[in-house]
């Protein structure tokens, strides 16, 4: 290992000693700062300035300090967050004992300990663990948001170490690695141990970011650490934010610089005229200043003066009063009750005061998924069994009634049910009650077929760990309606049915993976009876159904449509009995492929479909991922405001496309939903070539011979229209071909003609270079929103960053510019305050430009009457003191005057001089002085409305005659609601993809098995039994 990194991170941009002098730099980088500190050393020559030298420095020093404690704050609060991970404790082995130290004292080459929920220190080599074969069950949801258990395991040469202290202390082996990079699924090294070579793998490294789970213990070999872990390698840069208002300020303030200049040019040149012509013959009563002997030198200096003199055209105040205007607008949004979240006591915060004005210029929003648009919990929501639907509650007339109104089912006769379940359709438990043997089979198929892992520190007190947090929903429902699965070993599944203890022999799992979209289980009952149970996409199951199942495959599929009409995510269950000579034969062909050294996984995929087949349907299930609340409409608002929204995720394609349909960024009225798998850069370009509009990528195009023409320098690309409402779904191995240099525009230019854009499996880096990528090629403003760290790349590349305070921790929050706790605020933030806070700054910026040219102008006029002189025509000291009369001391006054009035306490200090208390309070209690109010503000504003309607009536402008014409039209019907999705398979079965593959061989090796539980074979309730018997559902 070469790299000797420290493990600290530094997120921050000063300290003590440089704040200073970094700040000044980089305010001073900005134009109207330096041309004021240039018109300062201007003042302080006194041949050239009429004008006092603190009439520049006070406004000067206020706009500096001002911007330079908002930069202050800012870095502070990262100092606070970079303190908080760095000073986080961990064990470290030295000298042969574990002993705590802080993350950022952390080395290369270190041996750490790491217990269940930490979260990983440093990218680590996984040496040993607690588990069977030394597993690690981790979570990687601040990596990838994915919340689903994944497993790691150590050599089986440094498994041997345990948690031995001095076997650790000796471990002397040499790592070597690839150098530090961004790649998050790949790894390569090689462990050099007692002269023998070890490969190293992905499978081996517990990634910084990462939380252990379901772990007591490991210990870790720190292989990269602190900026070369690979979680900081996409974390991305932090980049200085501006909105358009201010490169519009620049702009303007560029052209006031050339229009000064013209200015001050005009007076120099009618000075030296002036002086040359009439002043040299006056200089008895008008001498020239010292050391000028010249009419040329004259006007020279001239020319300076009059830069001081016309400096109010540049004003400094403009910049002073953006920033507070900002602050304002800033306050608006932490005090907005609407934006609120009660439930964890989240209030909208702007972490910037420079960005609000471009809210309102949003055009495309770039939005993680897991966290951000769902809850990410899972529900099990309805079922259908046997042709009946179970979920919906209906009253006495058949009509449905909403959920909301109907008391959740009782499952305390249950009690190994998990108490956080929630189900409302009673008629469910009346059937497992009475013995319905079709609904017993189906819960006891979600009992026996998956691949969870139980875990009961105490008794009754069941946690279950699942590799997908769909399989968790569907043991769960089986737990809660009498079907509790308890325990595991390598040949048995323990499952309490009824409150009836039943040990079933597991025979064989047949292990699903994006090919097969199905998994089953073989199992023994304890009668004997060989059973193979099977659950899988309803696209697959279909087709291996026995023919006796054709009605019955109607009805579900009718229940299935309804499902996927709401957004659930839905699979097929399955059963058959197997003949017990023909599945001892068949066992013997499945040990022959297991163990085949070619074409294994082809052998395997036959054997699996041979059992397969002539299946018995027994229903289907319907999962619900959580939307947070509000984000269908919220979504639905936007669109109507042509924003349009990319979803930037780790998740599967099918996952992410299930919950773009749930939240209606997908629906049936599109034309079409493309999708983009090519796995070279040839079939990606085919594939982008093939959608929507065919003929823009011929020679012929106007656009490509615009982009023929254009330099290699990248070209901004005008908006394009398709033929229709489109979707684009890209995966993240073809993303990477597609941001290739050749192939990015005409990517950006097929995303950019879709309504909707989902990137699947994509890395932290991969979001930010999807951002940087509209950024590059379209005039549009960016905002990229999430709520884990690996969104923090995106956040930061995106014009504006907002973080959402989820589940996943404070790293999005904390990169970001705006923050609040729910995706709904964002409709609120961008069509609210970023539409006001736009339309104030530009009703502010017309109003200060008018009044500063109106005021210099006078001067300027004021020139050809006082040759060419540089005499001030207005006194501007009172110019400086007037304003911050009017402004700071009206508002003194207007606070002083309301304390005085309404301030009980004001008559306990002065009793004497305030003897009516509440005077205030108790005249405004009269209905006449409310009366004489109104009436007041009536007729002073009446004259104004009237003016304004005769002009609108008499002498409209373009706008009134637009608004006149629109008013006169009548009214469109509202759009009918869309409809949801009835019928696409594509939608459905989202379960089979929620895992790239499953843990089916980890579980019949035992690898990863615990003792058996002392609590896993004792029924505990019947609910048959008399205690039981009478009591309400």
């Amino acid at each position: 290992i070469v790299c000797m990194y420290l493990n600290s991170i530094k997120t921050s941009k000063y300290n003590f000693f440089t704040f200073l002098p970094l700040n000044l730099f980089e305010q001073f980088q900005r134009i109207a700062n330096a041309y004021f500190l240039f018109l300062l050393i201007l003042q302080l020559i006194p041949q050239i300035s009429s004008l006092p030298w603190f009439t520049t420095v006070v406004p000067l020093v206020l706009v500096l300090a001002v911007s330079g404690v908002k930069d202050a704050i800012d870095d502070f609060n990262r100092h606070k967050s970079d303190n908080h991970v760095n000073n986080r404790p961990v064990q470290v082995l030295i000298n042969g004992m574990l002993k705590d130290e802080k993350w950022m004292n952390i080395q290369v080459g270190d041996i750490i300990k790491l217990e269940n929920n930490n979260f990983v220190t440093a990218d680590l080599l996984l040496l040993s663990s607690s588990e069977p074969h030394s597993l690690v069950y981790i979570e990687t949801a601040e990596l990838d948001g994915e919340t689903n258990l994944k497993v790691k395991q150590a050599l089986t040469v440094t498994a041997e170490l345990g948690e031995d202290l001095q076997k650790l202390t000796d471990f002397n082996g040499e790592v070597k690695c690839e150098a530090p990079n961004n790649k998050l699924d790949n790894f390569t090294g090689t462990l050099a141990l007692r002269g023998e070579k070890y490969a190293l793998d992905n499978e081996k490294m517990l990634l910084r970011g990462c939380t252990i789970r379901n772990t007591e213990w490991c210990f870790g070999l720190v292989i990269y650490a602190g900026p070369d872990t690979k979680l900081m390698q996409n974390s991305g840069r932090t980049t200085f934010k501006r909105t358009s208002i201010d490169r519009l300020m620049n702009v303007l303030v560029l052209m006031i610089f050339a229009f000064l200049a013209l200015m001050c040019l005009i007076l120099a040149i009618g000075n030296g005229i002036w002086e040359s012509d009439k002043g040299y013959n006056f200089q008895v009563y008008l001498p020239w200043a010292e050391d000028v002997t010249s009419a040329p030198l004259s006007a020279f200096l001239m020319f300076w003066s009059y830069v001081i003199i016309l400096n109010t055209v540049v004003p400094i105040s403009l910049y002073v009063s953006v920033e507070i205007i900002r602050l304002g607008n800033s306050f608006y949004i932490d005090w907005d009750r609407k934006m609120y979240y009660p439930l964890n006591d989240t209030p909208a915060q702007a972490r910037t005061t420079t960005l609000n004005e471009e809210l309102g210029q949003i055009k495309y929003i770039f939005s993680d998924k897991t966290g951000t648009l769902t809850q990410n919990i899972m529900c099990f929501n309805k079922c259908s069994i046997n042709g009946k639907s179970y979920g919906d509650v209906y009253d006495q007339s058949g009509q449905r009634i909403e959920i909301n109104e109907v008391k959740k089912v009782d499952f305390s006769y249950n009690q190994l049910a998990d108490p956080k379940f929630a189900f409302y359709d009673h008629s469910l438990v009346e059937a497992v009650k009475l013995n319905d043997v079709p609904t017993h089979r189906f819960f006891r198929l979600l009992s026996l077929c998956h691949t969870v892992m139980p875990e009961e520190k105490k008794e009754g007190n069941l946690v279950y760990q699942a590799q997908s947090p769909d399989e968790g929903a569907l043991v769960t429902a089986a737990r809660n309606f009498g079907f509790v699965f308890r325990a595991r070993t390598p040949e048995t599944i323990t499952v309490v049915e009824m409150g009836e203890t039943k040990i079933y022999k597991l025979l064989a799992i047949l292990d699903f993976n994006n090919v097969r979209k199905r998994m089953s289980v073989i199992v023994r009952s304890p009668e004997g009876d060989l059973t193979l149970y099977c659950k899988g996409a309803d696209t697959i199951l279909y087709e291996l159904l026995h023919s006796s199942c054709e009605s019955l495959k109607e009805e579900t599929t009718e229940h299935l449509n309804e499902f996927a009409g709401e957004g659930l995510r839905t699979l097929v269950v399955a059963y058959k009995n197997l003949d017990e000579e023909y599945f001892q034969d068949w066992i013997k062909r499945h040990h022959e492929a297991s163990t085949a050294l070619e074409g294994r996984e082809d052998k395997l995929s036959e054997i699996y479909e041979e059992i397969e087949k002539d299946l018995m349907l027994l229903g289907a299930t319907a999962i619900e991922d959580k939307l947070q609340d509000g984000v269908p409409q919220t979504i639905e608002t936007l669109a109507k405001a042509s924003i349009k929204i990319w979803v930037l995720t780790g998740d599967k394609q099918e996952t992410a496309m299930n919950i773009g349909y749930s939240c209606n960024l997908l629906y049936d009225d599109m034309a079409d939903v493309f999708v983009i798998e090519g796995s070279t850069s040839e079939d990606v370009l085919n594939e982008l070539r093939k959608k929507m509009k065919p003929d823009s990528f011929l020679d012929s195009d106007e656009i490509n011979i615009q982009i023929e023409k254009s330099s290699k320098n990248p070209k901004l690309l005008p908006d394009e229209q398709a033929n229709g409402v489109y979707g684009l779904v890209i995966n993240g191995h073809s993303l990477a071909y597609a941001l290739e240099g050749n192939l990015e525009l005409e990517l950006v230019r097929t995303a950019c003609m879709c309504k909707v854009v989902i990137c699947c499996r994509v890395t932290p880096l991969q979001k930010a270079q999807v951002v940087e990528l509209v950024k590059k090629y379209k005039k549009a403003v960016t905002l990229a929103i999430g709520d884990g760290a690996n969104d923090v790349s995106m956040i930061k590349t995106a014009h504006i960053g907002v973080g959402i305070s989820g589940q996943e921790g404070m790293q999005a929050v904390l990169s970001s510019d705006f923050s609040f706790a729910q995706f709904r605020y964002l409709q609120r933030l961008l069509l609210v305050h970023g539409r006001w806070s736009y339309i104030r700054m530009c009703k502010f910026l017309k109003y200060f430009f008018y009044k500063n040219f109106a005021f210099t102008l006078v001067h300027f006029w004021y020139g050809f009457f006082s040759g060419f002189s540089a005499q001030i025509g207005l006194d501007t000291s009172y110019w400086t003191v007037v304003n911050q009369f009017f402004i700071w001391g009206s508002l003194s006054v207007y606070f002083a005057i309301t304390f005085t009035m309404y301030s009980d306490g004001m008559y306990l200090i002065l009793p004497a001089s305030f003897p009516f208390v509440g005077t205030a309070r108790n005249t405004l209690s009269q209905p006449n002085v409310w009366l004489a109010i109104f009436l007041s503000i009536a007729l002073c504003v009446l004259p104004v409305v009237g003016f304004r309607f005769l002009k609108a009536l008499l002498r409209p402008t373009a706008s009134d005659k637009v608004r006149r014409n629109f008013k006169a039209k009548k009214r469109p019907p509202p759009p009918s609601p869309k409809r949801r999705l009835r019928r696409t398979s594509t939608r459905r079965s989202g379960y089979a993809f929620s895992h790239q593959h499953g843990f089916g061989a980890l579980i019949m090796s035992g690898r990863n098995m615990r003792p058996k539980s002392p609590f896993a074979t004792t029924g505990t309730f019947s609910p048959n039994s008399d205690k039981y018997k009478h009591k309400g559902l």
